[in-house]
């Protein structure tokens, strides 16, 4: 390992160590609104024992032995992060006392059924093992890219490898250890290596706004099986923005650099078989409507303030889209800006560094 590795490496273990993430035992053991299939829960891959995988095409960029090259460790080895696999919830009503109403939490709805879960929470465990909906899935945060995403888990759960790639979180399936990349959803290393696993939409937004859209949600608690000192984020805050959130550093250099945006600006990025886009999210709040193409496809991202998130759609036919007043129409019917009448896509939240560290063939929509 270089120098800058060994720093770089030293000083993500610092930051959880110092603060009691390593070490420490458990101490007990149709559509939905959000783009996710009207499916029933799966088991994993039958023929490897692994989570469901997904027949799908997204941009490849780096060949699997590029990416597995490139892996670092983050510190801690392979769940010296816990994964969360006994999750207890809360309701509305009686939220865990230290979640504030402009706090971040990654919601997610499947099949009528609507969570919550706070990233001052994650943030110490970065894998959730849970059952939404009837679908056995894992939601996951990586606090180094700022980016929170769902996938679908059958029987296996999912659990924090050690390593990261890109600065991303690599899991691995605790039924074939085949690692896979947070952002890329992609198998790297493994019995399923090539292989892609399913994904839904996970929202992020705060706590305020969850709530106040999904009033019969539940929320994480804090009752993990572990000791931390959650509401005490190791790598600064989000409300207000401080630390490795706030600051244009980062503890490892990306894959492909790109001075178009400050590193860590938040894009909203969408990869799928037309390639890889990204739209600045803080642009997005002012134009609501963002259009453009992927490969000579058309596409339109819109905004929707009470959640204050994006939906990208796939337009091909190029459907006018209009926004008046936070009214949004297409071919002048109204429709909620979840709800349009096209293709929706899976896009997350994501630090422009990490996206186009991944993906430098992206287009950018702004």
């Amino acid at each position: 390992m270089d120098d800058r590795r060994r720093r770089t490496a030293l000083s993500r273990r610092s930051l959880l160590g110092s603060s009691g993430a390593v070490g420490l035992v458990a101490l007990a053991g149709c559509l939905d609104r959000f783009g996710g299939p009207d499916r029933t829960a799966s088991a994993g891959d039958a023929s490897t024992g692994g989570p469901p995988t997904a027949d799908r095409s997204l941009p490849e960029e780096y060949a699997t032995d590029e990416l597995e090259d490139a892996s670092l460790s983050g510190g801690p080895g392979q769940d010296g992060i816990p994964s969360v696999d006994d999750p207890q919830f809360a309701s509305a009503d009686d939220p865990p006392s230290n979640l504030a109403d402009g706090d971040p939490v990654f919601g997610v709805e499947l099949n009528g059924e609507s969570k919550a879960y706070p990233q001052y929470t994650l943030v110490w465990h970065e894998i959730v093992n849970d059952v939404v909906g009837g679908e056995s899935v894992a939601v996951t945060y990586c606090p180094l890219t700022g980016t929170a995403q769902g996938f679908y888990r059958g029987d296996v759960e999912l659990g924090v490898s050690g390593r990261l790639i890109n600065s991303n979180l690599v899991m691995y399936d605790r039924g074939t250890e085949t690692w896979w990349p947070q952002m890329l959803a992609w198998g790297v290393r493994g019995p399923l290596e090539g292989a892609y696993l399913e994904e839904f939409q996970v929202t992020w937004t705060t706590w305020e706004r969850w709530r106040d859209g999904f009033p019969e949600t539940v929320v994480l608690t804090e009752d993990t099986g572990y000791v931390r000192n959650y509401g005490d984020d190791p790598y600064g805050a989000y409300n207000p923005p401080v630390g490795y959130y706030e600051n244009e550093a980062t503890l490892f250099s990306p894959l492909a650099t790109d001075d178009r945006f400050p590193p860590k600006e938040v894009v909203i990025g969408v990869r799928n078989a037309d390639g890889a886009m990204a739209v600045p999210k803080a642009t997005l709040r002012e134009r609501e409507v963002i259009e453009g193409t992927m490969n000579d496809v058309r596409y339109v991202t819109v905004y929707d303030d009470a959640l204050d998130t994006g939906y990208a759609y796939r337009n091909p036919d190029d459907e006018p889209v209009e926004c008046d007043d936070g009214v949004l129409t297409v071919a002048g019917t109204r429709y909620d800006p979840q709800s349009l009448p096209l293709e929706r896509e899976i896009g997350f939240d994501a630090m422009w560094f990490a996206w186009y560290g991944y993906y430098p063939s992206t287009a950018v929509h702004e």
